[in-house]
């Protein structure tokens, strides 16, 4: 079994046990480290190179937003996830933004914690549709809409499903294809489009015109 390296970052030490406690309930995920800020999350990183780090927002010295903004500039394909106290929609956004894959709530059950975890590890975390409505606000339409972008039209399809919030395996059952042939097709799109991951998919998607307003709430 392939261990999922994991790297905890948080001020407080009764939530460095907690998430730590968390994660020792799934044999597939191993703590790595524990670091209390932003700085130490940034040198850790650099020495040993975690496949997910688990990111507090409000820290001393170097808070979450910055740290991982860093991180993800100097290491784009560690994958970090925020944890915080507050749903609020556009804080959350904010941590989309500075790169983060996702988001988990701290008062969340822990096995939610291991159920989304183990969707971010495999890249098949859907974005909601009210995060992804967030978004489409958000983007600036400076880009024109006519630029040329080669999808398929099975691509477009997948697209829109991102779009939607759609999981990888409701996808495959609304276009009668296999979860496998979904994924191929996911990795050929953030490929040619040249982002990373669904949330960067979507706000590139809404952004250059590729999918529609109504696309994003569907």
């Amino acid at each position: 079994m392939r261990h999922t390296r994991i790297l905890v970052v948080d001020d407080h030490k009764y939530a460095q046990e907690a998430i730590c406690d968390i994660l020792s309930m799934d044999a597939s995920l191993e703590v790595v480290g524990v670091v209390s800020n932003g700085a130490e999350a940034i040198d850790f990183t650099s020495e040993w190179l975690p496949d997910l780090i688990l990111m507090d927002i409000q820290m001393p010295e170097m808070d979450g937003l910055e740290a991982t903004q860093r991180i993800k500039l100097m290491f784009p394909y560690v994958k970090i996830v925020m944890i915080t106290v507050s749903d609020d929609m556009m804080h959350l956004l904010e941590t989309l933004k500075r790169g983060a894959q996702g988001y988990l709530l701290k008062n969340l059950a822990p096995s939610a914690w291991i159920e989304y975890l183990h969707a971010i590890i495999h890249e098949e975390m859907p974005l909601s549709r009210e995060l992804a409505y967030q978004i489409l606000k958000d983007v600036s339409f400076t880009a024109k809409k006519e630029q040329q972008v080669n999808l398929t039209a099975r691509e477009q399809d997948i697209l829109n499903g991102v779009a939607a919030g759609w999981t990888n395996k409701e996808i495959a059952e609304n276009y009668s294809i296999s979860e496998y042939t979904v994924k191929n097709h996911l990795k050929n799109i953030l490929q040619k489009l040249q982002v990373q991951n669904r949330v960067q998919l979507t706000r590139y998607a809404l952004e250059k015109g590729l999918i529609s307003d109504d696309a994003s709430r569907s």
